[in-house]
């Protein structure tokens, strides 16, 4: 017995790191997250970077005189059109967030069936939505147009709204999570008198919120992004990203107000990832649940 402890022991230290083994993973981690960070660093530096040290060669990565010129520059091109910013402001802010919230709803609705109620039919539907996650919306931005047009929502809050419904990631991330959720949990409130929708959102929804948390993130990110040039032509529809698109696109004068547009429209996506990234990692640390 004491032989067979001493084996353990030995081979529970050999699958132990040394201390040099971690200090190399920590330097190679920290080197990774010091270049993911280098595009934000960037954004930010060339926002508040006067206009004759942009274009000084080599590039500098610090600021010798940072400025707020740029921001006041776009505030004042905005102001100039005949439809405030606020407005725009909250063009994109009402379509992201019905965007969202719609897509982890429809998406978490048709993953449940598909993860626990399999029908005839359910695999060659699920391999269609696997294979639709290979087309990018350069793709299918033309159907989308006829669909929409078809419908007379050209034009519209619609037109920018339902198609993120219909974003195949989502459904497929909802049904991957619920897979895991064990059958006699379920069965179990179903004996107790719970029926489909009460054990979906009181039971399916809270042990998948790593899923719908991570799919707010990315969901935001890819709406609040979108221009919606091919669908929207006034401009009390239009949002954020195309009227500051337009804007930068003066030229090579209005760089600084480009490198200002793009530094406004990365906070909202960096916000919510910072809101839920702290959910989605406790929450996988805490939601393992085995048959």
């Amino acid at each position: 017995m004491a032989k067979i402890m001493r084996l353990k022991a030995g081979t529970a230290k050999k699958l132990n790191r040394s201390k040099a083994g971690n200090a190399v993973i920590f330097v190679m981690l920290f080197c990774l997250g010091l270049f993911m960070v280098l595009p934000i660093y960037y954004i930010i530096i060339q926002a508040i970077k006067p206009f004759e040290e942009m274009f000084v060669f080599p590039p500098r990565m610090y600021v010798l005189r940072p400025t707020l010129a740029h921001f006041s520059s776009l505030f004042e091109l905005a102001s100039g059109m005949w439809v405030p910013l606020e407005r725009f402001l909250f063009n994109s802010l009402f379509i992201s967030a019905m965007g969202t919230a719609g897509q982890v709803l429809l998406a978490s609705m048709a993953a449940y069936p598909l993860a626990k109620h399999p029908f005839p039919g359910s695999k060659a539907l699920f391999n269609i939505i696997v294979l639709s996650l290979l087309f990018t919306p350069y793709v299918t931005a033309i159907p989308q147009y006829i669909v929409m047009a078809g419908m007379g929502l050209v034009d519209t809050y619609f037109a920018l709204i339902l198609p993120a419904f219909s974003m195949p990631l989502g459904l497929y991330l909802m049904r991957q999570f619920m897979l895991n959720i064990p059958n006699a949990m379920l069965e179990a409130a179903k004996i107790d008198g719970a029926g489909e929708y009460r054990v979906f959102f009181t039971i399916v929804m809270p042990q998948v919120r790593p899923a719908w948390l991570t799919l707010i993130i990315f969901a935001f990110q890819a709406i609040w992004n979108q221009t919606g040039f091919n669908f929207v032509f006034s401009d009390q529809y239009k949002v954020l990203p195309a009227i500051f698109r337009n804007i930068a696109a003066g030229g090579f004068i209005r760089s600084g107000v480009s490198s200002a547009a793009s530094f406004l429209l990365l906070l909202p996506p960096v916000l919510i990832f910072l809101f839920a990234q702290g959910n989605v990692i406790e929450t996988m640390s805490y939601s393992g649940i085995k048959e």
